[in-house]
């Protein structure tokens, strides 16, 4: 597994959330989360920690925050992405939001999985352009939502190798 991977569900218009929540409901989404994540670190911006409310079970949960003081047990907090990994001391973790995290941990990732949703919603944060030159999809598998409505896919995209 790859030391540092992105985790992400967004909307055809690479929007992630408004009003610090997800602007869709999908089920199968939050198990793939879930499912991945468990028994693994996580890392989160204070905004995406307060979104969620309470530290995710079983795994340890690792919060970048710039107020130095912000406590919360059962949560690490660190001041940037660089103290977050400094943490995981070459262990494998998820970055797992929101937007700015998502910017200066995307240099850094090594993975990104993706859940791909076929429409767009209203959102005021967005995931980082992808720059074709650095990454390359590995896996893809399309779904449909029984419950949700909504097609998506579920993607894993890899740093390419530097030449």
């Amino acid at each position: 597994m790859s030391t540092l991977t992105i985790i992400v569900a967004m909307d055809a218009q690479r929007g992630i959330g408004i009003n610090n929540t997800l602007p869709w409901k999908l089920p199968e989404d939050l198990a793939h989360f879930k499912r991945l994540t468990t028994g693994h670190p996580i890392v989160m911006g204070r905004k995406t920690f307060d979104s969620i409310g309470r530290p995710l079970p079983n795994r340890r949960n690792i919060v970048i925050t710039r107020n130095a003081g912000w406590r919360h047990e059962g949560v690490e907090a660190v001041g940037s992405v660089e103290a977050a990994l400094a943490l995981l001391d070459g262990a494998p973790g998820f970055v797992i939001g929101g937007a700015e995290i998502y910017r200066q941990a995307m240099p850094l990732a090594d993975q990104l999985i993706i859940t791909e949703i076929a429409r767009t919603f209203q959102c005021d944060a967005f995931f980082p352009e992808l720059d074709a030159g650095v990454w390359q999809e590995a896996a893809r598998e399309k779904h449909a939502s029984e419950t949700a409505d909504l097609q998506y896919a579920f993607v894993t995209l890899r740093r390419k190798a530097q030449a």
